[in-house]
């Protein structure tokens, strides 16, 4: 355990390891790498192996597979092209996009995709960036005609094959109607991946250099990117996907010539960064510190706020947190939080230890990033067993229950 002085109890520290180890020596977690910091004071804990049969230990700068984690850093880009006024909130997409102009929405989610009414209004940037733009991965359409075209056209990851590159993911997205009308409805998923193609037509450059340029390079982020290089392969943990009903661990990415191990075709904003808890938590400590860096200026302190903030009407509210609620069993308790801002939820009542106003999200291949402005504390818990069973989404919830403990008032 490394650590230095202030902000957390000794006791509340060793519950911390103590709880995590637990998770690891049942057998369930092969591994464990966790940042917990407030103030001038990190701890970090890395505990278990890169593999469910043993090998190299994890260490601190493990890389992992952020999965969903990745959406509260990727939007960054965004928030830069915001501040430039390159890009503002009321602007029709379809200036940079034409692919989604004359959009027509189905007049029922699970209805045919010939059965549609047209869009009341163009979407807009504001849409894009909120989730709110008319399409997402919507666990409660699961077998309609539009999750499964969704699914045929290659426009979500976790497929056998991957992702096309942008202009044709791009051009298969504009073949679909909307599921609702742009503005109306928050959705999950596909808005982060819309954000990088956005972000690259605006600027001419891809999305992984722009974020290397504007976000990673400023804030020293030397591991976090779209694939890993070959020198620092070895550093990549394989992915598991344990069986749903055995718990058996089954490989769903190699670290040697797997998915991460090459420049992806499509450079994913929803879930396509690999990354590192130093990495993570140099991003996490800007938005707390209002986009500072070092006494350098990243992102301008209201657009942190906007990030950082619930963006949903009241009723978009309410429905995403009903949402969570009647689909606990499927999402294993994460989602609960009511809020989104930009990229991130946002907590908007107490569901547990954590305060209103904790923001951050998790990620299914295990992963999980929280900043709390009322005690600025960043947290920052990484595995390498994805969500096909509950077990990391435990882990992840015990992490954040006896963090709280620990945090010296």
């Amino acid at each position: 355990m490394t650590s230095s002085n202030g902000g957390f109890t000794d006791e509340g520290l060793r519950k911390v390891r103590e709880v995590l180890t637990r998770h690891v020596e049942s057998g369930r977690i092969p591994g464990v790498v966790a940042l917990i910091g407030r103030g001038g004071q990190t701890h970090v804990e890395a505990i278990g192996t890169m593999r469910h049969d043993g090998g190299a230990p994890m260490g601190r700068d493990t890389i992992f597979r952020m999965a969903s984690t990745s959406k509260p850093v990727t939007m960054a880009a965004a928030a830069v092209l915001l501040d430039e006024c390159r890009l503002r909130l009321d602007d029709l997409v379809q200036t940079w996009l034409p692919e989604l102009a004359d959009r027509r929405v189905l007049k029922r989610i699970d209805g045919p995709l010939d059965d549609t009414v047209p869009a009341r209004r163009p979407i807009t940037v504001r849409d894009v960036l909120t989730s709110t733009f008319g399409l997402g991965m919507d666990i409660t359409a699961l077998g309609s005609p539009i999750m499964g075209a969704i699914i045929e056209n290659g426009l979500t990851p976790d497929l056998p094959q991957p992702m096309p590159e942008p202009d044709e993911w791009l051009r298969r997205l504009g073949t679909l109607p909307l599921m609702h009308q742009p503005g109306e409805r928050w959705q999950y998923h596909i808005a982060s991946d819309l954000l990088g193609v956005l972000v690259a037509r605006v600027t001419g450059q891809s999305f992984e250099s722009f974020l290397r340029e504007r976000v990673f390079g400023p804030l020293g982020m030397a591991d976090t990117g779209f694939h890993v290089p070959a020198e620092k392969i070895d550093r990549l943990p394989a992915l598991y996907a344990p069986d749903p009903q055995t718990g058996e661990f089954h490989v769903w990415d190699e670290s040697v010539d797997g998915r991460w191990s090459r420049p992806p075709a499509f450079p994913g904003g929803g879930g396509g960064l690999v990354s590192t808890v130093d990495d993570y938590h140099a991003y996490f400590r800007m938005l707390l510190a209002g986009g500072l860096h070092g006494g350098e200026r990243v992102l301008s302190r209201p657009v942190v706020e906007l990030m950082t903030t619930n963006r949903l009407t009241p009723e978009q509210t309410a429905l995403r947190e009903t949402l969570a609620k009647d689909n606990v069993h499927l999402s294993y308790g994460q989602g609960q939080h009511g809020g989104w801002g930009l990229g991130s939820a946002v907590r908007t009542y107490r569901g547990d230890y954590a305060p209103v106003g904790q923001f951050g999200w998790d990620g299914g291949s295990g992963t999980s990033t929280y900043a709390d402005p009322e005690h600025g504390l960043v947290g920052i818990v990484l595995t390498q067993v994805g969500m096909t069973v509950p077990d990391s989404a435990r882990l992840i919830h015990d992490f954040w229950t006896t963090v709280y403990q620990a945090v010296d008032a």
